[in-house]
């Protein structure tokens, strides 16, 4: 159970302080609050990634959690509870957030909802592309073979940014369906209706960076 309820309270941290950010710099209005934003998301996975690393691997997302599963890292059963668990840690950083801003942020940016900006078809290629690159960083970060050992968290966590700063324009960068879940449902509206890419991108994504990964770590396949 300690392994669950850390996810739940890493995702918390990740939603509150990452989607607090975006809030608080009401990013998307100039290149400060991009950058911002930015830094904030990959600060809390590296900051969770030393302090619940030990403890469940500190995944705090669902598309993680679904490339350890189809790479043989996690059971099915564990994949299915780390990822409820972690949905409900993102709806209590978004109910804390809702809380902390109320009547303070711009109408319609009290949560950082993800929305497409450039319509679902290019908002759905950017969510596979960058979630693929991102889980894939993780996946090999993380190996226990060739993996970077402690510095896999600040590597995992430097992605997240730059990964943000190639999303946030088009898609706000979710690569992750709870830190997505949980403020469309606070926020409702078009964040809401667009919910389904930021479930199914990061999706694919994630298995798409899984397959990958077992081609790349195969000991049975030609080293070049």
């Amino acid at each position: 159970m300690k392994k669950y309820l850390a996810e739940m309270i890493g995702t918390m941290v990740l939603v509150l302080m990452g989607c607090g950010t975006a809030v608080s710099l009401n990013c998307g209005v100039d290149p400060a609050s991009v950058i911002g934003t930015a830094v904030a998301f990959g600060l809390a996975v590296v900051a969770m990634a030393y302090t619940i690393g030990g403890i469940s691997g500190c995944h705090i997302n669902p598309a993680i959690t679904l490339g350890c599963l189809l790479t043989g890292r996690i059971s099915g059963k564990d994949a299915a509870m780390y990822m409820v668990f972690q949905v409900i840690g993102a709806f209590i950083g978004s109910a804390l957030l809702a809380l902390l801003v109320s009547g303070l942020a711009p109408e319609g940016t009290t949560t950082g909802a993800n929305t497409c900006a450039g319509g679902v078809v290019n908002g759905l290629i950017a969510e596979i592309v960058l979630t693929f690159i991102f889980v894939l960083v993780v996946l090999g970060t993380t190996d226990s073979k060739v993996g970077a050992g402690n510095f896999a968290g600040l590597a995992i966590g430097l992605s997240l940014i730059l990964i943000h700063l190639v999303g946030i324009h088009y898609t706000g960068t979710s690569v992750n369906p709870a830190r997505s879940i949980a403020p469309a449902v606070f926020q409702g509206g078009e964040a809401l209706s667009q919910l389904w890419v930021f479930i199914v991108g990061p999706f694919i994504g994630a298995a798409l960076s899984a397959l990958v990964w077992k081609v790349l770590s195969c000991d049975k396949c030609c080293k070049k």
